[in-house]
């Protein structure tokens, strides 16, 4: 099994310090701006008949599409970021997933507006302003929860000491964290297959976070092998089902997708609260 786990290690290792060095995340920027530009350009050029047909049938005529890209492209950015993330912790993982539905409430804002005409009108379309008004606020209010979420986080003392143990419980993260990378290049490229060939695409992140809801019990079991206290199970399951909650806020209807995605960010603050007044080590110490 540490065989195994090792391998997991040696690949993961690399593929983080690749993610994370600062050319990457500039050349990434570069190619962010340059994508923006480009799908602006395209939907030009289609609107004005320049394209083959292949091309037009495929491309949107609407350019506030080229935003909806846009911000498909940082939310698949932030996504690789929490992927990353999830061999260090958990809670900052979920941290990371709170981040991404904020960012999706403000891509589905900027979606409201490819039902309005060029240049943007709301003569007709009042309940569009109804809907960005509800996102851009659920993003603010998820924006301002997470703040309190991540100094919570400061406060939370690790339970495994450095040692075997402990380089155990990481390498299994990493496994996971790798399974999940390769399922997520995997969904990402299905779904762009799905795309040029003209069929109807899936929506990603919906599914992803379906994978999530299974990689995150499978954590919960990984990290109760290592911590089976109460409290961390505890917390760990908590945490597994506000990404629960985060998944039926994607599917949820207008309004209410909001107030579930703010449930799931209330819930993880709420045990985060809990578990630091109450079982962390320091208050279990000053208790007896």
């Amino acid at each position: 099994m540490d065989l195994i786990l090792n391998i997991f290690t040696r690949i993961f290792d690399p593929a983080r310090q690749f993610w994370e060095k600062e050319t990457t995340h500039k050349a990434v920027s570069g190619l962010l701006v340059l994508t923006f530009l480009l799908a602006l350009g395209a939907i030009e050029l289609n609107r004005q008949g320049l394209l083959p047909k292949f091309l037009g049938q495929v491309l949107p005529q609407s350019h506030y599409m080229a935003i909806n890209l846009a911000f498909t492209l940082v939310l698949i950015l932030e996504v690789l970021g929490m992927i990353f993330t999830l061999p260090a912790s958990l809670s900052r993982a979920l941290g990371k997933q709170f981040e991404i539905l904020a960012l999706i409430f403000l891509r589905n804002a900027f979606k409201e507006l490819a039902v309005l005409p060029e240049p943007i009108s709301l003569s007709h379309h009042h309940e569009v302003l109804w809907h960005i008004l509800s996102y851009g606020f659920g993003a603010v209010a998820i924006f301002a929860l997470l703040g309190i979420y991540s100094g919570m986080l400061k406060k939370i003392d690790e339970t495994l000491t450095p040692g075997p143990s402990l380089d155990r419980f990481i390498a299994a993260k990493k496994a996971v964290a790798l399974t999940m990378l390769a399922i997520f290049i995997g969904m990402g490229f299905y779904n762009g297959q799905l795309f040029f060939s003209g069929n109807p695409v899936f929506h990603f992140f919906q599914y992803f976070y379906t994978v999530l809801i299974f990689s995150d019990i499978l954590l919960v079991l990984i990290a109760q092998s290592f911590l089976p206290e109460f409290p961390a199970v505890f917390r760990n399951s908590g945490y597994a089902l506000a990404t629960l909650l985060i998944r039926l806020s994607l599917t949820a209807p207008a309004y209410y997708n909001v107030l579930i995605g703010l449930s799931s960010v209330i819930l993880a603050v709420l045990i985060t609260l809990v578990y630091n007044q109450f079982y962390t080590h320091q208050n279990l110490i000053t208790k007896r």
